[in-house]
């Protein structure tokens, strides 16, 4: 982490002049070494992960991985600045969770003032409220057509249409896509806020089911229903859940 003298930063920004702009700038301060540049999200999580800066510069605007999924991915230790041409909701929102931003375009006086308020978050060890800022982020465009996996230093990308269904794990869920089982920290009842409620149904409070893998439904000998998907397997589905599924099918 941070020692009294030096502040090691990461800048992540697609752009090769706005990243040359951030390192100018920041060359003033001689107490900031940027220990790492990256140009996409993906490479901004692996730097997060191996080389532990004590602050991110983060753009939202960039493709595949934009700010708020690697603010996700890399969840609340590092304290972030966000660097942003972003619409007012999004700045609205980092002022309701007191998360330091940089509206492009920007100055050396407006970077140092955000400078000092993260020395001064850095210093109070304040956490990052991120999970509220990225749940605004994600509402405001929803419904969810990707779950964003962090495993160290990889990161998965999967679309919502390649999963047959999630299982909750107390405070994980669990991702059945094909053969393959993945593992990703988000409760069911977060998931299911997010996803299109015409594609993904809550059949039983442990399984949120693609209704496109569904075959068809049986009766079990207990006299409940499970939900037999396209490769065999079967779920149980609560009264509830099966009056959820009547309604879209």
């Amino acid at each position: 982490m941070m020692t009294e003298d030096l502040l090691r930063v990461i800048v992540v920004d697609d752009e090769a002049l706005a990243r040359t702009l951030l390192r100018e700038l920041l060359g003033a301060h001689a107490d900031i070494e940027i220990i790492a540049e990256c140009g996409n999200g993906f490479e901004a999580v692996k730097a997060v992960t191996e080389k532990k800066p004590d602050l991110i510069l983060l753009d939202i605007q960039m493709p595949k991985l934009d700010g708020f999924d690697v603010l996700e991915l890399i969840g609340t230790d590092v304290p972030v600045i966000f660097v942003t041409a972003y619409d007012q909701y999004a700045i609205k929102a980092f002022q309701v969770h007191a998360v330091d931003y940089l509206l492009k375009p920007f100055g050396a006086e407006r970077l140092a003032d955000a400078l000092a308020r993260a020395r001064a978050r850095i210093g109070a060890r304040e956490p990052l409220p991120a999970k509220a800022l990225v749940s605004e982020a994600r509402a405001a465009r929803s419904p969810l057509e990707r779950i964003l996996i962090r495993d160290k230093a990889d990161v998965h990308v999967i679309p919502v249409a390649k999963i047959d269904y999630f299982e909750s794990q107390d405070d994980y869920v669990s991702l059945k896509v094909g053969d393959k089982t993945l593992l990703k920290e988000q409760t069911l009842s977060e998931l299911e806020q997010l996803l299109d409620p015409g594609r993904f149904v809550r059949i039983h409070r442990r399984y949120l089911l693609n209704v496109a893998r569904l075959a068809k439904i049986e009766q079990s000998v207990t006299d409940s229903r499970v939900a037999v998907l396209q490769d065999g397997t079967e779920i149980p589905i609560s009264r509830s859940g099966y009056a959820k599924l009547r309604e879209i099918l």
